[in-house]
């Protein structure tokens, strides 16, 4: 019965009291390893003593004993091979020898060990999780503006941060501002649904509460196992009066925080020294203290119009403007943007301000005004290759819009009047942020 549960055996070895194999029958998928060579020889001389030193004690008491035995052996096969094989061993009678049937393992032995390289990765996964949760944890926390955590799909809060708690009395479980104006709630309402459908909104002016003060409120999605939630952070915008004597100590600050364009001011070897929160918006990450002593490449790197190309020209003209150019966040995102830059200073400049203004959302008059703006860019000392490049990709975009209008919004004609593939075809539209109806 033991020998009979190896349906499919893939070595069947006849050894006599002695313990030498007498027969040696291999299944298909042995069939060329020439295991006929092991007759005449001691079976527990084909099995890796070194990595099984009691095995050859177990053989040598079957044999003498003639009890049945199963066991796993490292065997050596004629080829050199070495598989991990599994054996039962029945006894004919001590001067009869015995049969021993075998199992190759290697395959469950491949399988143990993806399994453990799986779980081992999963192990990193969870803990470089953990570390990305307990870094974002600790810049929400720290974060003097009020933010809040809300469920997308009942606008319940889950988290708020100290600010929040302190200055406006959030707490996680009730519904964030039920109580808006009809007014401030239709604003609510339709940054909600750009949030949802582009990932982020610029921030809007309302009153969370009909008798509480102007507050800034930008927010951003964020998708997670638990389900999908939107971070909400609040600056106040209320207009109380300045006494005089704080004058002298009034700071534009919250001026450029509040801006609705980008803006960062870095030294002359591009390292982040401040950012305000639009900014912080653009490259997707949620506190001022994590980019400062940051290169600005880090998220300013689009091929010839990066930022070691625009400190250049404010080093060389004095100033930039509306230079069109890409910006990448660290979760992903891509938005193409226009800079406007200048130095502290007219000669050797110290440190520089970039103004970056998202314009994403306007591209048709964006698209009306590539080619003043291409002028104005060369006035500003632009070289004669950007003008070139900026033109060619501004004709090249109304090229596509004009084939893609007559083709209907068919890819693949327009594709074929353009002498373009489809994938590339693809690209350009995806360059050029255009979509397709």
């Amino acid at each position: 019965m033991i020998v009979s549960s190896f349906a499919k055996p893939d070595i069947t070895l006849t050894l006599d009291a002695e313990g030498v194999i007498r027969n040696a029958v291999p299944s298909e998928a042995l069939a060329d390893e020439g295991i006929d060579a092991w007759r005449g020889c001691s079976w527990a001389d084909t099995i890796n003593a070194e990595i099984n030193p009691q095995i050859l004690k177990m053989i040598e008491d079957m044999r003498l004993k003639g009890a049945a035995s199963c066991f796993q052996v490292s065997q050596r096969l004629p080829s050199g091979r070495e598989l991990p094989f599994e054996y039962t061993a029945v006894s004919l009678g001590k001067e009869l020898g015995f049969i021993a049937v075998g199992k190759n393992l290697q395959a469950i032995s491949d399988l143990q060990a993806r399994l453990q390289q799986a779980q081992q990765e999963r192990e990193r996964d969870h803990w470089r999780f953990r570390e990305i949760e307990t870094r974002y944890k600790m810049l929400f926390d720290a974060s003097t503006e009020p933010a809040v955590v809300v469920r997308v799909t009942n606008l319940r809060v889950v988290e708020a941060n100290a600010a929040a708690t302190k200055r406006l009395g959030l707490l996680p479980g009730p519904e964030f501002f039920q109580d808006m104006s009809a007014r401030d709630r239709r604003s609510f309402d339709a940054m909600l649904g750009k949030v949802r459908e582009q990932g982020r909104a610029p921030s809007i002016a309302l009153r969370l509460s009909p008798t509480d003060a102007l507050w800034s409120l930008r927010a951003s999605l964020m998708t997670t196992d638990a389900g999908a939630f939107y971070l909400f952070q609040m600056t106040p915008m209320g207009a109380a009066q300045v006494p005089l004597e704080a004058l002298d100590n009034l700071s534009s600050d919250n001026i450029l925080q509040r801006l609705p364009d980008g803006f960062a001011i870095v030294d002359r070897d591009g390292v982040v020294q401040r950012a305000n929160h639009t900014f912080l918006d653009l490259i997707q990450i949620g506190a001022e203290n994590a980019v400062l002593g940051e290169k600005i490449e880090r998220w300013l790197s689009h091929p010839g119009a990066d930022a070691s190309l625009i400190l250049n020209l404010v080093h060389r003209h004095g100033g930039v403007r509306l230079l069109t150019t890409m910006i990448y966040g660290d979760l992903g995102s891509n938005t193409q943007v226009e800079i406007s830059a200048v130095g502290d200073r007219p000669d050797q400049p110290a440190y520089f301000g970039l103004l970056l203004r998202d314009v994403t959302t306007r591209l048709s008059e964006g698209h009306a005004a590539a080619g003043s703006g291409a002028v104005e860019a060369y006035a500003e000392g632009f070289s004669l290759e950007q003008l070139v490049s900026a033109s060619t990709e501004a004709i090249e975009r109304k090229t596509i819009i004009a084939v893609l209008n007559l083709c209907k919004g068919n890819i693949t004609n327009a594709a074929k009047r353009l002498s373009l593939s489809r994938q590339s075809l693809h690209s350009k539209l995806k360059k050029y942020v255009l979509e397709v109806k």
